[in-house]
C-alpha cells in the first residue's frame, strides 16, 4: 500500500475485509515488510479465486477503517465482474 494511504490510519489494522463488486467479502491479513504495509495471508488465494492475472489493474477504496472495496480491471481496462465461485472457508468474511 502506498505510504500516503497508510497515513489515514491512527493504527493500520492487522486485517482487512475486501469487498468486490458483487458483494463478496474476503479476509486478508496485513503485514509490515521493508517499511511498507502489504496484504499477506488470504491475498494469494483471493487473486486465484477472482482470477486476477498479470497485467490486470486492481483498485482499492477505503469503505470503513477495516473494509476495502476492490475493483478489478483486465488488461484492456474493462472492469472484471466475478461472482465468487469458491471460497476458502479460512478467508471468507462473515457479514
Amino acid at each position: 500500500m502506498p505510504l500516503d494511504f497508510t497515513k489515514h490510519f491512527v493504527a493500520v489494522p492487522t486485517e482487512f475485509k475486501l469487498r468486490n463488486n458483487t458483494g463478496c467479502s474476503w479476509k486478508v491479513t496485513v503485514k509490515l515488510m521493508n517499511g511498507r504495509v502489504t496484504l499477506d495471508q488470504g491475498w494469494a488465494t483471493y487473486t486465484a479465486v477472482h482470477q486476477i492475472k498479470i497485467g490486470y489493474m486492481v483498485t482499492f477504496k477505503l469503505l470503513t477503517p477495516d473494509t476495502l472495496k476492490v475493483i478489478i480491471f483486465d488488461d484492456d481496462g474493462i472492469e472484471v465482474i466475478n461472482k465468487c465461485g469458491k471460497h476458502d472457508k479460512a478467508f471468507a468474511a462473515k457479514e
